[in-house]
């Protein structure tokens, strides 16, 4: 997708709405009223420096830990309100993959991926291989439902972290700075079945990280953050970034390795 043909997506169909969001740690203020929507089908990346609250905006964003003040609202629901039972119901419709691939040493990929089949829905067995051969298939590790993850490289591991979250079908899924520790190979790769699985599925796609050539790539829309202004201080797509950022921190932190900006 490139940069005179920007994806269409709708502005009137937020899937997560963030209003005043504010996150504390005991004296310590990370984010303060922090505004952001997220809409269907498009892939929003947030960037910022060690310290501006990336990780703490994405685990606000599923429910893993609960703001100060302001919400979280998916699918119209305030996140923070509902009780544990409701969340867990919201959360089968998103998916996560973790910087580290937090799959289970002990049980093969086939029953990694296939773990939230078995523990969320009442389908067969057989059902439940089929699905994961399929998902396995989607990220190039067709095959491997018999391998355990110390048999596989990093790369490997981190693509069946994304089959899993995959699994249940979400309708947003959210990355943890998907290619930390990739070599400049799997990493592309990885970018590669992004871009695939955004264009193939149109599923709504949340990435935080602070490889910026990635993000400038891949993003439909980027918010950066700031620890000293706690919150986002520049917000657009990579292109309209490039030409309205002046701020020469902010132009540097974007752009200083002059990366291509646009999905190619």
């Amino acid at each position: 997708m490139g940069e005179n043909h920007p994806k269409k997506t709708n502005s009137d169909d937020p899937v997560i709405v963030v209003e005043g969001l504010t996150a504390r740690f005991g004296e310590t203020t990370v984010l303060d009223d922090v505004n952001l929507r997220v809409f269907r089908g498009e892939i929003l990346c947030i960037v910022g420096g060690s310290g501006c609250g990336k990780s703490t905006l994405l685990k606000l964003m599923i429910g893993l830990i609960r703001p100060k003040a302001g919400r979280v609202l998916m699918g119209g629901v305030d996140i923070a309100a509902v009780d544990n039972e409701k969340l867990n119901r919201i959360r089968r419709g998103i998916g996560v993959l973790f910087q580290s691939d937090a799959l289970f040493g002990s049980m093969t990929l086939g029953e990694n991926v296939g773990l939230p089949l078995s523990s969320f829905t009442a389908i067969s067995v057989e059902t439940v291989k089929r699905i994961v051969r399929m998902k396995l298939g989607m990220v190039n590790l067709g095959g491997y439902e018999n391998h355990y993850p110390s048999e596989l490289s990093g790369g490997m591991r981190k693509r069946a972290g994304l089959a899993r979250a995959m699994s249940l079908d979400p309708q947003v899924l959210f990355f943890d700075e998907p290619s930390a520790g990739l070599d400049p190979v799997n990493s592309a790769e990885l970018e590669k079945l992004i871009l695939g699985i955004n264009a193939d599925l149109g599923t709504t796609m949340v990435i935080v990280s602070h490889q910026v050539d990635l993000v400038l790539r891949v993003a439909d829309r980027v918010i950066m953050l700031d620890q000293d202004v706690r919150g986002i201080v520049a917000e657009g797509t990579p292109q309209e970034l490039r030409l309205s950022v002046t701020d020469p921190h902010i132009r540097n932190f974007l752009f200083r390795e002059d990366a291509p900006v646009g999905k190619g």
